[in-house]
């Protein structure tokens, strides 16, 4: 419930702080005395967007602050969701600067508009003549049903269900699109697969086979260089081998003479040594060597293939071709197991959509047992508010889809007057008679469920005599359950309230201002008679005041 509220620099209004009670409050004024400001500033803190003309005095900011007693709304999960601090009181500011600039803060912290819509829409219920076309939405319509059906748990979980529904539904309805492209490439892929698997690709293979192939395309060459080298080291006549024995053999005579010599001599030996192993490894791979058409043959095709492969994959190494194989490997495969998977996942629909046919039935049948009730205790209150004859045509049908609520239709029609024509209400309702409706239903969903703060505003226009004690008498039945502020030109209802404020103007230093007052015992009876009787007024007037401000 709305605590209190502090406007300050909006409009016609400098500053206001005024503190709400419980239970019913009445707020009377002239017309044009400024009771649409207060609506103006309630939806700036609920939300709604401002500019400039917003402000007062262009200079200052202007400044709007609800204190909220939100322990029964259950808006914890609200708050966490907001990433807020939670508290019972809750404190909402909204600001406007001069330069235009919009700010707005929940408990001190900064928030979007976005944010203080999603709060406000909690806390307050704006309602007039203009606004009451929520009524005739089917939305509102299985709101109201649903709150006398007590089908809360039962729609909470079919919901849960239906969110898995539509993930399964998306997930089967991806893997669908999928297949069909998989379809497409999977022959394409499977060929180039093959081809890849039956060239069995080793790691590392690449380097060695152009060894091989360079080997074997040169191997006359490479005999004939190897004769020479081995002849040159081992020929009679001028061989390395016996020459650099000589050397060897001088060199050794004379090495006792001095250290140097002696390791001169090491020197040459070793070199001796290594030039007889070298002879002998050339003479091994001179007798190794064999030139082989056929292997040249079988390397050369295995590296050309290879090239043709990198090339079709625009690679350069194997392990690249390697990793393009596995590859393929897991698109066939998939595309291969698809189909079980679609099915796997259609079957789980199916026995989620078992599941949610079960809940959307308990939901059906006790809506279909409260919606007689709803419509009986609909009527009964619209004959006290005058409409003596209006009529409600409702029907409500199991149906195959699977809707955000369950699986109903619900066909809720209207007429105002007997042997009338029935039809939507937004087609066949007046304005005033959408606002006793709305009125109507709020009073029956009081009963059930907790309402928001409710604001009527001026909704009871056009009404008179008897059907104002009622209205005024439903407003406070619904003011045991929520609290209810009235706008009102209607002395019946205004003398209801457990409280009444008065707006009014006031000129000051040439300025006209917009106060709000809380009116005594004395000033209500005064205000009430006014309205009964005009400027003038009468004894009669004050009597009757008295009177509707006295009646139980």
């Amino acid at each position: 419930m709305l605590r209190s509220l502090s406007i300050k620099n909006f409009a016609l209004i400098e500053q206001l702080q005024v503190s709400f009670d419980t239970g019913l409050i009445t707020i009377t004024g002239e017309t044009g005395a400024g009771k649409s400001l207060l609506l103006g500033a309630l939806g700036l803190l609920l939300g709604k967007r401002a500019d400039l003309s917003s402000i007062k005095n262009n200079s200052e900011k202007c400044a709007i602050e609800g204190v909220f007693d939100i322990e029964k709304y259950h808006l914890q999960s609200l708050f966490e969701d907001e990433g807020l601090d939670y508290e019972n009181e809750t404190i909402i500011r909204r600001e406007i600067l001069p330069s235009g600039k919009s700010r707005a803060f929940i408990n001190d912290t900064p928030v979007t508009l976005q944010s203080l819509n999603a709060l406000g829409v909690q806390l307050i219920d704006i309602h007039s003549q203009h606004q009451t076309l929520e009524v005739t939405t089917n939305n509102f319509q299985f709101e109201v049903l649903d709150a006398l059906s007590e089908v809360n748990r039962e729609i909470e979980s079919y919901q849960r269900g239906l969110l898995i529904l539509k993930e399964k539904q998306k997930e089967v309805k991806s893997l669908i699109e999928n297949q069909q492209d998989f379809n497409k490439e999977y022959d394409y892929n499977s060929f180039l697969l093959k081809e890849l698997e039956e060239a069995k690709l080793k790691p590392g293979e690449l380097p060695e086979l152009e060894e091989q192939y360079e080997t074997l395309i040169n191997i006359e060459e490479i005999q004939e260089r190897l004769s020479a080298a081995v002849s040159s080291i081992a020929s009679e006549e001028i061989g390395v081998s016996d020459l650099l024995n000589a050397i060897k053999v001088n060199v050794s005579k004379v090495a006792p003479y001095s250290g140097g010599l002696k390791e001169l001599s090491d020197r040459i030996q070793s070199v001796y040594i290594e030039l007889e192993d070298i002879n002998a490894s050339l003479q091994e791979e001179l007798e190794r060597l064999e030139a082989d058409p056929e292997q040249l043959e079988t390397v050369s095709q295995r590296l050309q293939m290879i090239h043709n492969l990198q090339s079709k994959h625009t690679v350069s190494t194997i392990e690249d071709l390697i990793v393009i194989e596995k590859n393929l490997k897991e698109k066939v495969s998939k595309t291969a197991s698809l189909s079980e998977d679609i099915k796997k996942l259609e079957e789980e629909i199916e026995t989620i959509k078992s599941q949610l046919d079960k809940v959307a039935f308990k939901i059906h049948k006790k809506r279909s047992k409260a919606l007689p009730g709803l419509i009986s205790e609909l009527e009964e209150i619209l004959k006290s508010l005058g409409m003596p004859n209006a009529t409600f045509k409702t029907s409500l049908e199991l149906q195959e889809e699977h809707l955000s609520n369950g699986k109903d239709v619900l066909t809720f029609l209207f007429s105002a007057n007997k042997g009338g024509t029935f039809g939507e209400l937004k087609k066949v309702a007046s304005g005033g008679e959408l606002s006793r409706i709305m009125i109507a239903i709020k009073a029956i969903l009081s009963r059930y469920t907790q309402l928001p703060t409710i604001i009527f505003d001026e909704i009871d226009t056009g009404v008179s005599g008897e059907v104002a004690h009622k209205m005024a008498d439903l407003m406070m039945d619904m003011s045991k359950n929520l609290q209810v502020l009235s706008i009102t030109h209607l002395p019946q209802i205004a003398a209801n309230g457990q409280s009444q404020y008065k707006v009014f103007k006031e000129d000051v230093n040439n300025t006209t201002i917009t106060r709000l007052k809380l009116l005594n015992e004395d000033d209500r009876v005064r205000e009430i008679a006014e309205m009964i009787g005009g400027k003038d007024i009468s004894d009669s007037a004050l009597t009757h005041a008295k009177s509707l401000l006295n009646s139980p």
